[in-house]
């Protein structure tokens, strides 16, 4: 068995301004996604100053409503008796899901205003999310928090994480890591290289999140404040089935003429 390395969340000291790694995560995600996007841009033939718009507009959509998201998704009954709290994102609380939908009107929000294709800009953007799930889910691990479920103590990565308890468990945060970080990373990126019908990208990574994320919570111990819902079901799992769906819809559902032209090929 292995046993969690209890890591300092602070990466960074400087007098009263501390950096923490989940933080840091967040910003090397940030500006790797705006590096690539400025190097891709000719996919929809945008220029640099639009990209960085879209670059900023999802930030705030990711971070806006990653912290909306899990006020109303996962605590919603603290919140509402201390709404103050809502502010204090340095506690954390983030949901990815919320940040999805952020980020999904950010990009409705970016389209409009710069009269482009929505499902083509979606496409566009869709082949960096991964690098920040990826990174975001190490932040979870360095934090010692999102752990799993108790494993088999045979099995040769279990792990104990002793601020927890001394019972082994599924490194969840590392199945995550590869799942929705690599893994989604490659196969996205090499999909997305050829030429596809707009919307095919983004509802090929819905759909694999969806699947990924609901089958890594059943080795992810229950958010205790909510535990297992309906059909014994977590919340992430009820709320990755919609990401399915619609995946599955976008890259089985005809041509129409916002799908008119994909957004180009290496």
């Amino acid at each position: 068995m292995l046993v969690y390395p209890r890591i300092d969340p602070v990466a960074i000291e400087i007098g009263p301004v501390a950096v923490h790694w989940y933080g840091l995560m967040y910003a090397v995600a940030f500006i790797l996604g705006w590096v690539i996007l400025q190097r891709r841009r000719d996919r929809i033939g945008v220029g640099a100053q639009e990209v960085d718009d879209l670059a900023f507009a999802c930030i705030l959509g990711v971070v806006l409503g990653g912290r909306l998201g899990y006020v109303l998704f996962y605590n919603l009954d603290f919140y509402l008796s201390h709404p103050l709290a809502m502010l204090a994102v340095w506690d954390g609380g983030m949901s990815f899901h919320g940040g999805l939908i952020g980020v999904v009107l950010a990009v409705i929000w970016f389209a409009r205003r710069h009269n482009r294709p929505i499902l083509a800009v979606g496409d566009f953007l869709t082949p960096v999310v991964p690098i920040g799930l990826g990174l975001g889910r190490l932040g979870n691990f360095i934090n010692g928090e999102l752990w799993g479920r108790p494993a088999d103590p045979a099995l040769p990565w279990a792990m104990i994480f002793p601020h927890v308890d001394r019972i082994p468990r599924h490194p969840s945060q590392i199945y995550e890591v590869l799942l929705e970080g690599l893994v989604l990373f490659v196969v996205v990126w090499v999909y997305a290289r050829r030429p596809r019908r707009n919307g095919r990208v983004f509802g090929l990574f819905l759909l694999l999140y969806g699947v990924f994320r609901f089958g890594v919570e059943y080795f992810r111990a229950p958010d205790p404040q909510l535990g297992t819902l309906a059909l014994g079901f977590s919340m992430g799992q009820w709320l990755s089935l919609p990401m399915v769906l619609a995946g599955a819809w976008l890259l089985v559902a005809p041509p129409g003429s916002a799908e008119a032209k994909a957004y180009g090929s290496d």
